[in-house]
């Protein structure tokens, strides 16, 4: 095994470095020629060479902001002497690149192979409720068929919410949208819908929109029944014969659809679990599979290199109108496009959202960027999709779940229990939050801070990919976390 560097020097024509270990000033950096001039924790940045007042600070070879102060080779680098160099919306230029071939893989899993042609990785029951007001409704159906039904399938999961009831516009069609695309998702062998009966989000206009078969989906509102536990019960069990039949069967690799996400990043995120799922994104798309990017803001300050992808110059467009439109989002709710790097970011070493975006958009591989989907919009098309969607840990995995992903690759370097309604694999960026939470964490890319190679990394994780689609379980499957969440912009009445 390689010797830990202190330092990494992740491009370059990088001016900064970052430590993967907290050193004291005054320590040595040979490989460098310099000293340090500051206690600087784990990963946060130090100076590898004089930058003068208002020159641009580069990390992963593109600037990540300006120096606000003159700073000299050794110093610490962060919110003290730099700052972001976005302002509001950007002008873009479509520059066209030549699409990464595809090359057919004998990578298979075993999966589930539905009706429709799509493939599930989950054989389970989805209770999904039109309205917050019925949530306790469809968690004791979910937990009474627990019990009653075992062994019957991988299982039953309620997904609640507080939505459907007193909302408008744009606010009413998500929800809509993101149920109605979660309950045509193939990891679920049946689906029971569950309304109350006089919600804005009304059964008969959701029922419209999801794609089962008539033998795998059940509904009913409450108010229309005499006990509706009973009831959601009672019309599980009349799935249960179909079920029954549901085995798992050789599938190629290519029809796993992966989601990309971080969470609580931290200063090695973006040097090792995010380029470790960007080598997932090639994988999966060169074997002519699926991968789903998304956390539109987290691309702020990035987004030239993904338009550089595009496919075709429609898709470019696309592009352009997915980030300003979020930028939009942001002006119109009078914030700064730029207030993105959260607390726990800071204190693990990112500093502006640049260097958080262009972190971030390590997770998209080289990969070609084939399609744009709006929000709570189903996957269709191969290769890399760009998703509409919040950073928001919840609501992004929740979107990419309604968007098609059979697995959520979550990147963290700070931890985090959260799960969601498909198998999420938490990625570790260090080994020491691996090792602290071992009951949160699946895989440990800090093997990379360790001499493992990045490439080695992937190939473990992509064989992880393949056992978890075909029925091991992930530490979110384990906790029995399963949450839900939906984009709120407009008004509640």
């Amino acid at each position: 095994m390689l010797e830990q560097t202190l330092v990494i020097r992740v491009h370059p024509n990088d001016n900064v470095g970052v430590l993967t270990q907290p050193l004291d000033a005054g320590t040595h950096l040979p490989e460098f020629g310099i000293r340090l001039n500051d206690d600087i924790p784990a990963g946060h940045k130090v100076a590898l060479q004089s930058i003068t007042q208002g020159e641009l600070v580069v990390k992963y070879g593109f600037p990540i902001g300006n120096a606000t102060d003159s700073i000299t080779a050794g110093d610490h680098v962060h919110s003290h002497n730099l700052k972001t160099a976005l302002t509001g919306q950007e002008t873009y230029q479509y520059q066209a690149s030549e699409p990464k071939a595809t090359q057919p893989s004998d990578a298979t899993f075993m999966g589930y192979r539905r009706q429709s042609g799509k493939v599930g990785i989950r054989n389970e029951v989805w209770v999904i409720n039109t309205v917050g007001c019925v949530n306790r409704t469809a968690e004791r159906i979910a937990a009474e068929c627990e019990k009653k039904f075992q062994n019957v399938c991988d299982g039953f999961r309620a997904f609640t919410h507080p939505f459907g009831c007193s909302q408008l516009g744009d606010d009413l069609t998500d929800t809509r949208a993101i149920l109605a695309a979660l309950a045509s998702h193939p990891n679920a062998g049946a689906v029971l819908v569950v309304g109350l009966g006089c919600e804005n989000n009304q059964l008969s206009s959701m029922l419209e929109l999801i794609d089962q078969p008539q033998a795998r989906i059940r509904y009913f509102n409450s108010q229309e029944v005499i006990d509706e536990v009973d009831e959601g019960i009672a019309l599980v069990e009349s799935m249960l014969t179909e079920m029954r039949k549901d085995t798992r069967e050789p599938v190629p690799a290519s029809e796993l659809v992966l989601g990309m996400k971080c969470g609580g990043s931290d200063a090695f995120s973006g040097i090792t679990a995010n380029p470790v799922v960007g080598r997932m994104t090639d994988l999966i798309t060169q074997i002519e599979g699926s991968a789903i990017l998304t956390e539109t803001p987290e691309m702020f300050g990035a987004e030239q290199l993904l338009m550089n992808r595009a496919v075709d110059e429609n898709t470019f467009s696309q592009i352009v109108d997915l980030v300003n439109a979020f930028k939009q989002y942001f002006i119109d709710h009078k914030q700064p496009v730029y207030e993105n790097p959260s607390p726990g970011n800071k204190a693990g070493g990112l500093t502006t959202l640049e260097e958080k975006s262009l972190g971030a958009v390590q997770k998209g591989g080289q990969a070609t960027v084939n399609s744009v989907l709006q929000y709570g919009q189903p996957l269709h098309s191969k290769g890399l999709s760009l998703l509409q969607a919040p950073g928001n840990d919840a609501v992004s995995s929740t979107a990419l779940a309604a968007s098609g992903a059979h697995i959520v690759l979550f990147t963290t370097g700070r931890g985090t229990p959260l799960g969601f309604p498909v198998p999420t694999i938490k990625i570790s960026s260090n080994s020491r939050i691996a090792e602290q939470k071992p009951h949160w964490i699946d895989f440990n890319a800090g093997q990379i801070l360790q001499g493992m190679s990045i490439d080695d990394c992937a190939a473990q994780l992509f064989q992880q990919c393949l056992d978890t689609a075909s029925g091991q379980l992930t530490c979110n499957e384990k906790n029995g976390s399963h949450e839900i969440a939906i984009w709120k912009r407009g008004v509640t009445l």
